[in-house]
């Protein structure tokens, strides 16, 4: 096991890609938390010391940029790569994260950019 030992939040309403998310992440060497919402997603990254989020786009009730604004306004610094099924979401959704990829990029990009993520110096967008 990798010694990444970072706290991730993974959000996402697609259960069975949630999960086959946090096993890829745990297996990695992260930490990793999941909440099936934006409000549940909202309510662990308020309390728990996330150091990076992976946020789906499409969910029901509040979509990945809505999160993704209001977890900007809590805690600025902490990098948010979203996921999308969808290509060419526009400029006023991408620019309140760090990175944007779509799911079918697959399993190993995603953990060379949350690698990345984690690797930049913190600063508050």
């Amino acid at each position: 096991m990798l010694q990444n030992s970072h706290l991730i939040l993974c959000v996402d309403d697609e259960l069975v890609g949630l999960k086959v998310r946090k096993l890829l992440l745990e297996r990695s060497g992260y930490q990793v938390l999941t909440a099936n919402d934006g409000i549940s997603g909202l309510a662990l990254f308020e309390r728990e010391p996330v150091e990076a989020v992976v946020l789906d786009y499409s969910m029901p009730g509040m979509h990945g940029g809505e999160v993704a604004a209001r977890m900007r306004s809590l805690k600025p610094a902490v990098p948010i790569l979203l996921l999308s099924a969808y290509i060419g979401l526009p400029s006023e959704i991408t620019s309140l994260v760090n990175l944007y990829m779509t799911k079918g990029e697959g399993a190993m990009v995603l953990l060379q950019k949350l690698k990345s993520l984690l690797e930049q110096p913190v600063t508050a967008r």
